[in-house]
């Protein structure tokens, strides 16, 4: 521009720097290494091609780019090393650990209950399959044969996503199958009617033109790479040879050559979609028939993520798998399979909670194997390294809830952690020293563990420390102290809504839903429009939402400083191209305020009258509600049903409390129109 080029003219600096410019301009910006980039030679490589070392990594690689190592001479390959193979092993591992052995290459092409699986869109941790948008591809092509599995695996990617939609209305009939040419019939059918594969490219080549393999894999390069003077030889070659071979006049050869030329840009190695495939298969059969396996083996190899935890963890109790808490006495190091009352469980491992090292859990468990159960905290203190414990894990193992099986009072661990480390530490000095008692014991005595008095966490309490200690909320989410109240006015969970068939178009889907407010924070539009982002959650996983009215954002923002749920009427809608939803929110509404306006019925079941003083104090200073508490007294006669009082200000934490009464043998909660319903 006239500017720039007369700051050129007139000033030594701007020159020096424009010059210097020119010079870096076409040079690689910085150095990079393939992922999986493998070069071979005839030679050793220092002989073919400048080398370098990458300072964060021991192998040494090639100073020229992918390209031009060809022209040196090298052989170029990419080695995949793919995470999923590992879960696969692992889970045939724990298919043999009970006696079951399964031999995933030979598994038939046609199991009804896997594309049944892959047909619902059930694919979460299924290889390549598992995505927002892919599951809903699924469900709407409705897949029943591997070939199927292929061509979505080779669909799913910018550009040949735009024929998903026309390839599932073939495959279900309801648009013509209609092809290019009658002669490509027999390469494109099982694609009903579409270019996918690269293969097909070349197929197309020999069959209208006459190319041999060579000759088309060139076609397939200029096609590839769009060079202009490559692609007119390659044109000329095409149409000459459609007329020699098959007599196509010119006119119908250019406009295939073009046809061909829009599906090359993108088309996809089959060979390399169908090795995908077969392993989004083999997942999908151990999903479908060995859930638990399937669910603890990916699990295994995604233990320090903890989002991806969540996820497995919601979406195994979706599919009616039991996720049983991490426990000293019955878990592993890594996630494991073990049988239970409903049939098998998966265990949650103990080195993948925060904080606690997978290698200390894993000598932790050898002392357990050695040695047995930890009977009690001053077992597992008298018998622990204090080396590979500090207080940091046993805090985070007792917010977990990995004690309650010799311990049930999680804060009361929790708060004599160092005592456990004192003792500990006492006790492996004593046994180290060599030195004995005064009549020879070996073990060093001590005081039983006492945990403090009156120490106990609330509900919510409980759910916070878990959920430092998991990184989620594993057993329950502050939500769910208000499950009454969201049933009661219809709230959906974000999954739920989510799975919704949402269109494009810009239209809107209203919704009600009961989430947890963490954050809230003012942001400014690209046009200079005010708006808040709100960072919410549910019991399914972690959303973000937007509000553009300032007093409803009022709300929000005041929610997010308390910590507080609310009931949240939200909209909807899907911009295109977009896999998840974008939700608005329109209306909040605090469930403390809804509590105290809501009708609610508490029944408490006691086995004696004992239980009635404790229950009268805990709640007497609660007369500011509208709930009723109903008594039923267990007799030899037969059930007796008090109604103590109908003000009381309930809510599911309160329940929770009363449970923990002695005398009190079951609680129920319901809204004064709804059925009971058991709590905890």
């Amino acid at each position: 521009v006239p500017e720039l080029a007369k700051e050129y003219a007139n000033d030594n600096q701007v020159r020096r720097l424009l010059d210097l410019a020119t010079k870096l301009e076409g040079l690689p910006r910085h150095s990079s290494t393939h992922a999986a980039g493998v070069v071979i030679g005839d030679r050793p490589l220092a002989q073919l091609v400048p080398l370098y070392r990458d300072p964060r990594s021991d192998m040494p690689v090639t100073q020229f780019d992918m390209k031009f190592v060809e022209g040196a001479g090298l052989v170029k390959f990419d080695f995949l090393g793919l995470k999923t193979l590992s879960v696969l092993q692992k889970a045939v591992q724990l298919l043999a650990k009970r006696g079951v052995e399964v031999d995933l290459g030979a598994l038939a092409w046609d199991d009804e209950a896997t594309y049944a699986l892959l047909q619902k869109g059930d694919t979460v941790g299924v290889f390549q399959l598992e995505s927002e948008g892919m599951r809903r591809t699924l469900s709407a092509v409705r897949p029943t044969n591997f070939g199927d599995i292929i061509a979505l695996v080779s669909l799913y990617r910018p550009g040949p996503m735009d024929n998903i939609p026309s390839f599932g209305r073939r495959k279900q009939g309801t648009e013509e199958i209609i092809y290019p040419h009658a002669l490509l019939e027999q390469i494109l059918s099982e694609t009903y009617g579409i270019f996918v594969y690269q293969e097909q490219v070349m197929q197309a080549a020999q069959i209208l033109a006459g190319y041999s393999l060579g000759g088309a894999d060139l076609l397939r390069r200029a096609m590839g790479k769009k060079v202009k003077a490559e692609m007119d030889a390659q044109r000329a070659i095409f149409v000459k040879g459609c007329a020699e071979v098959n007599n196509i006049p010119a006119q119908k050869a250019n406009e295939l050559f073009d046809l061909i030329d829009k599906f090359a840009g993108y088309g996809f190695n089959k060979s390399h979609a169908a090795a995908y495939a077969l392993l989004a298969y083999q997942t999908a059969w151990l999903k479908a028939h060995h859930p638990h396996e399937f669910y603890a083996a990916s699990m295994c190899y995604d233990m320090a993520l903890t989002d991806k935890l969540a996820i497995f963890v919601d979406d195994a109790r979706r599919m009616g798998v039991t996720m049983l808490p991490p426990c000293i006495n019955a878990s592993q190091a890594e996630f494991d399979v073990e049988a239970h009352e409903d049939g098998l469980a998966v265990r949650y491992a103990l080195g993948a909670l925060k904080s606690v090292g997978e290698g200390a859990m894993e000598k932790l468990v050898v002392e357990r194997q050695a040695g047995g159960a930890f009977a009690s905290l001053d077992a597992l203190a008298k018998r622990v390294d204090p080396r590979l414990m500090n207080k940091r894990q046993l805090e985070t193992l007792a917010s977990a809830g990995a004690f309650d099986g010799i311990e049930p009072n999680r804060a009361g661990v929790h708060a004599v952690a160092e005592t456990v480390l004192a003792i500990a530490a006492r006790t492996h000095e004593g046994r180290t020293s060599g030195q004995g008692g005064l009549f020879g014991e070996t073990e060093v005595a001590g005081d039983a563990i006492k945990l403090p008095t009156g120490t106990r966490w609330s509900l919510s309490q409980r759910m916070e420390q878990e959920k430092e200690a998991f990184g989620f909320y594993f057993s329950a989410h502050p939500v769910d102290r208000h499950a009454h109240i969201a049933k009661m006015h219809g709230a959906r969970t974000y999954t739920s809504l989510t799975e919704l068939i949402i269109p494009d178009d810009g239209a809107r889907i209203g919704a009600t839903m009961a989430a947890l407010v963490e954050d809230a924070r003012w942001r400014t539009s690209a046009r200079g429009k005010r708006y808040m982002m709100a960072q919410l959650s549910d019991a399914t996983g972690q959303f973000l939402a937007t509000c553009f009215d300032d007093s409803v954002a009022a709300d929000l923002e005041k929610a997010a400083k308390e910590g507080d749920c609310a009931l949240i009427t939200v909209e909807l809608d899907r911009r295109p191209g977009e896999e998840a939803p974008r939700v608005s929110i329109k209306r909040v509404q605090l469930f403390d305020g809804l509590a105290s306006t809501a009708k609610f019925v508490v029944e408490v079941t006691v086995t004696d009258k004992v239980a009635f003083r404790a229950l009268h104090a805990m709640l007497d200073p609660l007369r500011n509600g509208r709930g009723e508490v109903r008594a039923r007294i267990e007799g030899e006669g037969g059930d007796t049903l008090l109604t103590l009082g109908r003000n009381f200000l309930l809510d599911a934490e309160l329940a929770s409390h009363i449970e923990d009464l002695p005398g009190v043998k079951a609680v129920a909660m319901k809204s004064s129109e709804a059925r009971l319903a058991l709590v905890g």
